[in-house]
């Protein structure tokens, strides 16, 4: 007897179909599945006899043959466990094939009692039964919140019983509630503002410019300076996530089996790995490539503490990601691509000791071991870098000031940023760049001209900092920005001066090189 149903697959962050084909035979009892499945696919022999047994089933005492097809496609998890019972039920006619058999998937992990497991991937994998035309898609009940999408109909339940009732006509299951981006107010209120940051006018500035046109920072000051609390804040300035972006985000999160049980994720991702992180684990890869860190920043910001701690290698691998908003990971038989349009937010001490023009208390550094300390970010990857921001250390009488001004408050940076990514939206609405960071040169000859005195400011600017023709595009980039903050049209020379002032670790290492 042969059984066919329809089941999906996750292969990088997009779903692909599998159908699932049960056959019994006479002959010794034998259980086989062929079709490249993985170890956790092979291991679904033990857990869907236990499953079927304690659900009241008999297992069929037969030849059994399950083929995932297509077979040239590589199967990962465990989602096919409720599909691949269900075939096996039917083949054994323990329950009869209903008319609409053909048009439902099937999503879940069975545990040994028959009992469904939410798994990883669901919302892949129910955008992809959406695109297929499919009529139902049954999940556990562990995956309801993430699979809410809109134009298909979820069903969830949470035992294998359950099921076949349901296909039987004997129960109702009930539906996944649509996704919403609304948020809970309790969670509003946990949110850091950015009104905490007692002083550091500038660096405030520089990361009011940086949500506003995407680009990246790195802070360079000693500790204590509130580097840290500066970058944890920076989500709250950010504007909202709109659905489609927030479906692209919670994908990632779905395939990285990180959403817990959470449905659709409504706020733009903060990550900040400790220095010890591999490169694969920033990028991604591994045999079976998943995303890395910098994917689940997709959308948000990646925070790099004490940057010059990581190891040279990992940092380098950020070059490709920075430029082309994704990154591509090669292996003999598959090639994936996982998005990374994220803020990068890196930090570092001036010096070793992190004293180095403090003040009050003195350097111990001699310049080599600065030159040496500094040295560890590449020339390549700091022109990635469009704002690099010196914080001193914080005054008393900053510290102790009572209130904040409503200016420096999340709320209303949100709303000037959010004015300047209007601009932007209106500007390149005929094209894939959301952001002024995105700009490629054709762009930025069309949106970033100069007059005269600004061609000049720039020129000296190369000059005495050693720009590179990537460094002077990224000041043309954040120009562009502070004018949109301004809601003027132009670029100004003032606008352009200012640009060129986020450039003080180029300075330094000028000062040095000149030492």
């Amino acid at each position: 007897m042969l059984a066919k149903v329809r089941s999906l697959a996750v292969k990088g962050i997009e779903g692909c179909p599998v159908q699932v084909e049960v056959d019994l035979a006479g002959g010794l009892p034998t259980y086989a599945t062929v079709g490249l499945p993985d170890a956790a696919v092979r291991e679904s022999r033990e857990r869907v006899v236990a499953a079927v047994r304690n659900s009241g089933f008999d297992f069929p005492i037969k030849k059994v043959t399950v083929n995932l097809a297509p077979a040239g496609v590589k199967k990962e998890g465990s989602q096919l466990d409720l599909a691949i019972a269900v075939g096996i039920l039917l083949a054994s006619e323990q329950i009869l094939p209903v008319k609409t058999m053909d048009s439902i998937c099937f999503l879940g992990e069975l545990a040994l009692d028959g009992s469904l497991r939410p798994v990883s991937g669901a919302l892949p994998m129910a955008l992809k039964a959406r695109e297929m035309g499919v009529d139902l898609l049954l999940v556990p009940e562990g995956n309801r919140k993430e699979v809410g999408v809109q134009g298909l109909n979820v069903l969830w339940a949470s035992h294998l019983r359950e099921v076949c009732d349901f296909l039987s006509g004997s129960k109702v299951l009930s539906p996944c509630e649509s996704f919403s981006l609304a948020t809970k107010a309790a969670n509003g209120d946990s949110e850091p503002d950015f009104c905490e940051v007692k002083g550091q006018r500038i660096a405030k500035r520089a990361l009011e410019i940086a949500a506003a046109g995407g680009h990246n920072v790195l802070f360079v000051g000693p500790p204590g300076a509130g580097k840290s609390m500066l970058a944890q804040r920076i989500p709250s300035i950010l504007p909202g996530l709109s659905m489609e972006e927030a479906l692209e985000i919670t994908k990632i999160y779905s395939v990285s089996g990180l959403l817990n049980g959470q449905g659709l994720v409504s706020r733009r991702p903060y990550r900040a790995p400790h220095h010890t992180i591999s490169d694969v684990a920033l990028v991604g890869g591994s045999t079976h490539p998943r995303p890395g860190e910098i994917s689940l920043a997709h959308g948000g910001v990646l925070f790099l503490d004490e940057i010059p701690e990581f190891n040279r290698n990992v940092l380098e691998v950020l070059r490709q990601p920075l430029e082309n908003r994704a990154v591509t990971i090669s292996r003999a038989k598959e090639c994936l691509s996982f998005p990374a349009s994220f803020i990068l937010v890196a930090a570092m001490n001036p010096c070793p000791c992190g004293y180095l023009g403090h003040p009050e208390k003195p350097c111990l550094c001699t310049p080599l071991q600065v030159r040496k300390y500094r040295s560890k970010i590449s020339g390549p990857l700091l022109d990635r870098v469009d704002l690099q921001v010196h914080l001193s250390p914080v005054k008393f009488n900053e510290w102790a000031a009572e209130g904040t001004h409503g200016h420096d408050c999340s709320q209303s940076v949100r709303r000037r940023v959010e004015l300047a990514r209007t601009l932007q939206k209106d500007r390149f609405q005929r094209t894939e760049i959301l952001t002024n960071a995105q700009m490629r040169p054709r762009e930025i000859r069309k949106h970033c001209r100069l007059g005269s005195e600004g061609m000049e400011a720039l020129e000296v600017a190369m000059q005495k900092l050693s720009l590179s023709a990537r460094s002077l595009d990224r000041i043309l980039k954040v120009a562009r920005t502070i004018a949109d903050l301004n809601g003027e049209e132009t670029i100004s020379q003032k606008h352009l001066i200012e640009a060129i002032q986020y450039r003080s670790l180029d300075r330094d290492l000028v000062s040095y090189q000149l030492t």
